[in-house]
């Protein structure tokens, strides 16, 4: 049974993006960084399945599905408004055959609601997981969702702590008005096991992070209770092992992510 919050949100979404998904593409590519980045890290072997939770247009999943051919791919989002704009995009790409579309909500997954009969491989968030009411169960539904080997991907806001106070209020002001909110407990969280799991990159100024890590790992956020540690970038505070940064000049733009890399 779907829980009424829920409901609640994908209402939300459908009103958000009624008329926002005939201009998402176009705007979003100007501060949504990483995705592209995130995509061509996937490294998917033929006949893996993998899906994105918060498609929105399609645009991630038709990128997929051109440079990884053999993949099975789905997407699912809360909006059925978005989803419209998605299956004319990927009709126009000739990918209906390739890419199947289902409305639903991320807390929900599962491999029935994809139509399958075996678990996904991949499960990616791009930019969706700060959007989600309850992101930790939407991280415990994914991985529930991919099979022993799986892999959870996410790419999103980070919380913003390097980019000085007006920079960081006037980004949070845009923001809001597409009802989005970078929410610090999540880079926080992963921060906070990114020394025992999975591989976490963050942007300059902490405007954005993309991590990594194996259906395993994804359980030690799913857990209310893992500790935030200090947000500045290489500050080790009480309870965290030491971090340096590696500095990367070949991802997308912002061009200078920093690899986390802590000591055990």
């Amino acid at each position: 049974m779907t829980d009424p919050g829920t409901d609640r949100h994908g209402a939300l979404m459908d009103r958000v993006y009624r008329r926002q998904r005939h201009i998402y593409d176009l705007t979003r590519k100007y501060y949504l960084f990483g995705r592209d980045r995130l995509i061509r890290e996937l490294d998917l072997a033929p006949n893996e399945r993998l899906v994105e939770i918060g498609c929105g247009t399609a645009r991630n999943l038709i990128a997929i599905a051109r440079r990884y051919p053999e993949a099975q791919l789905f997407g699912i989002d809360a909006s059925s408004e978005m989803l419209d704009t998605a299956r004319q995009a990927v009709a126009r790409a000739g990918l209906s055959h390739r890419i199947a579309l289902v409305h639903g909500y991320a807390e929900e997954l599962t491999p029935r609601l994809l139509g399958v009969p075996v678990p996904l491989d991949r499960a990616i968030f791009p930019y969706s997981l700060s959007m989600i009411p309850n992101w930790r169960r939407a991280i415990a539904a994914a991985a529930a969702a991919l099979g022993p080997d799986g892999r959870l991907h996410i790419v999103d806001f980070g919380d913003l702590a390097g980019m000085g106070r007006a920079g960081s209020a006037l980004l949070r002001a845009w923001l809001r008005k597409f009802h989005v909110e970078p929410r610090t407990e999540i880079l926080g969280a992963i921060e906070g096991v990114c020394d025992r799991h999975g591989t976490l990159w963050v942007s300059p100024g902490r405007y954005a992070f993309l991590w990594n890590c194996s259906k395993n790992d994804c359980h030690s956020l799913i857990s209310p209770n893992v500790a935030v540690p200090p947000q500045a970038l290489g500050n080790p505070g009480p309870d965290r092992p030491p971090c340096s940064a590696a500095v990367d000049m070949t991802g997308e733009h912002p061009s200078k992510w920093r690899r986390m890399v802590c000591s055990p």
